[in-house]
């Protein structure tokens, strides 16, 4: 049946189907209209200090391994660092949600949330100081190969949740991207499929302002990045990123719902990159120096040290013990970073075919005859 065979359309090409009605009730997908807080509010009685007092203690650790890892590329050894000083307690609350079986599928500036889920800093870090492959395995660890181009791995969520969900396992995969990602195809196709399949898949947006230089005003005109969730049929919340009692609490929440067959969520978490996106960039040149001290006053450890303080769940000796376990791990960091990597040149022909073409062979053969040669001159 044509739109003009439509009963009423002689009328009215325009009028709607009398069939038609919508899908779902937009209302309870809806963000809230200012980001969730739980620190400096009443939503604070209820804190879990034995978590507060991790979650601090990771924070702490979290700014020291940014400081560590900032300066071993300016002694180059590492080829490039994405800091996350000032987004920590999005790192932190992402890698503290997942059960052991959960899937993390990080950007290439969430180093910070594989360390916090257990992966050694140095692997961490391999594939930035431009050693081969991703310096750990994916499997072992449950932490997605650091994606560099934008928002691709938010595809490889969905499908790996998908696939989980199918075969019965008890898995949710948990993806993070930038606001500069949500203007990526693969974020639109990723959430589109997700909330089709009812993929057990939470999507975390960090907004930190700035698509390196460009800012989110220039990239989408929607209320929130959260509000982009109501069209692809999932929820959206709103957090303080830089909160990471709220961060924790919102987080679980949608983890849960994935987990109980709920579906996805997109969360925007609300934050602020207080360092240059990379050592390569100049962030002089698009943001002044009184919107940085602005967010300063809104760090997420200077955050949970005073709500913590205020109640006694910490005090001067635990900030301390945080402080000291921070910088044995910056010692371990460095001295492992300092061993330079070994590397065969013959690897460049190695986990690109499952069995290697003529080509491939010849090539390779060429290169160990020239190695060989070396050797004995």
């Amino acid at each position: 049946m044509t739109v003009q065979e439509l009963p009423g359309a002689g009328a009215s090409h325009r009028s709607t189907p009398p069939a038609w009605r919508p899908r779902t009730d937009a209302a309870p997908l809806l963000p809230d209209p200012e980001p969730y807080r739980v620190l400096g509010t009443e939503a604070a009685d209820g804190l879990d200090p034995e978590l507060m007092r991790r979650c601090y203690a990771e924070l702490v650790r979290g700014r020291r391994y940014n400081a560590q890892a900032t300066a071993l590329t300016k002694q180059g050894r590492l080829a490039v660092y994405p800091s996350t000083v000032g987004q920590e307690a999005c790192e932190i609350a992402a890698a503290l949600v997942l059960e052991d079986q959960d899937w993390l599928f990080p950007s290439y500036r969430d180093t910070l949330a594989a360390v916090a889920r257990g992966l050694d800093p140095v692997q961490a870090l391999t594939l930035l100081r431009g050693d081969w492959h991703t310096g750990y395995d994916p499997r072992e660890h449950r932490i997605a190969p650091l994606s560099t181009p934008l928002a691709t791995q938010l595809p490889h969520a969905v499908g790996l949740a998908h696939a989980a969900r199918l075969r019965g396992d008890d898995v949710v995969a948990l993806a993070m991207v930038g606001d500069g990602g949500t203007s990526e195809g693969d974020f639109h196709e990723a959430l589109n499929f997700a909330a089709v399949w009812q993929a057990p898949v939470v999507f975390l947006v960090q907004n930190n302002g700035f698509a390196i230089s460009v800012p989110l005003a220039k990239q989408t005109a929607a209320p929130t990045l959260a509000h982009k969730a109501v069209g692809y049929g999932m929820p959206g919340r709103l957090v303080d990123g830089n909160d990471i009692a709220a961060m924790h609490e919102v987080l679980s929440e949608a983890v849960r719902r994935a987990r109980s067959g709920g579906g996805p969520t997109l969360i925007e978490a609300v934050t602020y990159r207080m360092e240059a996106h990379t050592n390569a960039d100049d962030a002089t040149r698009y943001r002044g120096d009184a919107e940085v001290e602005a967010w300063k006053a809104h760090d997420p450890i200077d955050l949970l040290e005073r709500e913590l303080t205020a109640r006694g769940i910490i005090d001067e000796a635990a900030i301390r013990s945080a402080r000291d376990e921070a910088e044995t791990m910056a010692a371990a960091l460095r001295e492992g970073m300092n061993a330079d990597p070994v590397v065969d040149p013959m690897d460049l022909f190695a986990h690109v075919y499952a069995e290697q073409t003529d080509r491939l062979r010849e090539q390779a053969a060429m290169l160990r005859a020239e190695l060989e040669a070396e050797d004995q001159a």
